[in-house]
């Protein structure tokens, strides 16, 4: 890391780490990492979109995106690709612009009987209130990840809809419904309980 000479002790302990099963085979979950087009449709959390993708996918080659929750609102995140091992293992370096403090994100796939089992590290951090942030980003981001991949049922990989940069404004409405039917249900499993 460019950074590692003025990173402190506690920052070298903040770590975020979580391991994820997608009901996906694993050599369509690693095309959506290298793929912008598929990116593009896929990438940040609830409610946010890319504006702009930028993918050199090979060791040493860069990454830049620009995330935004709506008009007005434009986040820079770039870095370097480290280690490339199709379809097992991908990590690069991430870095917010607006601090330029560089973080290392590994990731490795598993298979598991046709699903794949993500394990997710990131670390250092400039402050656990920034990891904490990192955590809440990358698993609303999955969670939409999630949804994308479960549109692929059969051999064709191709990008299906429109890239979310189209449509921040439905994946808030789409995240309100989501909220709304859950309370519904929640609500309707009480009310059979109290019976």
């Amino acid at each position: 890391m460019a950074q590692s000479n003025s990173v402190t002790a506690e920052q070298a302990a903040l770590v975020l780490e979580f391991d994820r099963l997608f009901d996906a085979p694993r050599a369509l979950v690693w095309r959506m990492w290298k793929d912008p087009e598929h990116m593009v449709r896929w990438h940040g959390p609830e409610g946010y979109a890319l504006l702009s993708c930028d993918i050199d996918f090979r060791v040493g080659g860069k990454w830049r995106r620009c995330m935004s929750n709506g008009p007005g609102h434009a986040h820079w995140i770039r870095g370097e690709y480290l280690e490339i091992e199709e379809p097992s293992r991908l990590s690069f370096s991430y870095i917010n612009e607006y601090d330029g403090f560089e973080t290392v994100v590994t990731m490795d796939f598993v298979d598991e009987h046709g699903k794949t089992r993500m394990y997710f590290r990131q670390t250092p951090f400039i402050s656990a209130e920034e990891r904490d942030g990192h955590g809440w980003g990358w698993k609303s981001g999955f969670d939409v990840f999630d949804r994308y991949v479960a549109q692929f049922i059969d051999d064709d990989w191709s990008p299906k809809g429109r890239p979310r940069s189209d449509g921040v404004a439905e994946d808030i409405v789409a995240a309100r419904r989501r909220a709304v039917e859950s309370k519904r249900e929640d609500d309707n499993a009480h009310s059979t309980n109290d019976r």
